[in-house]
């Protein structure tokens, strides 16, 4: 797992359980040659939060749909195939994605709706960093990444 995955992860719990909400974020493991749907998953009796998310940690200012997914042994986007899983599951899907600036440059964060993610990819349009800012921020602290909301 992914040290911006395992943050995701503990930024949800840690959300849930300032807020007294009900849910459970995780990731499941990743075993060699088998398919991941998403990189985490959020459990809740509450609608709201019934998520999966991919997550993309990446040195650029755009996140581009050729370079940072992917295509399945069948020639299927990533972008398809997450589509595929959240009509089938119901569950809300975010894209969360960490630009990373380099050494002595703080990080960027930020949860983008799965729907913002489909509509750039069928436009053939890579997010760039300034997309995605106007899309959730993911804050940083000394625990990791905090959510304010969603």
């Amino acid at each position: 797992m992914s040290d911006f995955e395992r943050e995701v992860v503990h930024g949800l719990n840690r959300f849930f359980k300032t807020r007294n909400i009900q849910g459970f974020a995780y990731r499941l493991k990743q075993h060699t040659f088998t398919s991941q749907y998403a990189d985490v998953l959020v459990d809740s009796l509450n609608p709201t939060y019934y998520l999966s998310i991919e997550c993309k940690s990446i040195i650029d200012k755009k996140l581009y749909f050729s370079q940072h997914f992917h295509l399945d042994k069948k020639n299927v986007h990533q972008v398809d195939v997450i589509s595929d899983f959240l009509a089938r599951t119901g569950r809300i899907g975010f894209l969360a994605v960490e630009f990373r600036q380099g050494p002595g440059k703080a990080s960027e964060a930020y949860l983008i709706p799965w729907a913002s993610v489909v509509e750039h990819f069928r436009n053939k349009k890579g997010i760039s960093i300034d997309d995605a800012r106007t899309f959730i921020p993911l804050a940083r602290s000394k625990n990791g990444y905090v959510l304010e909301g969603l």
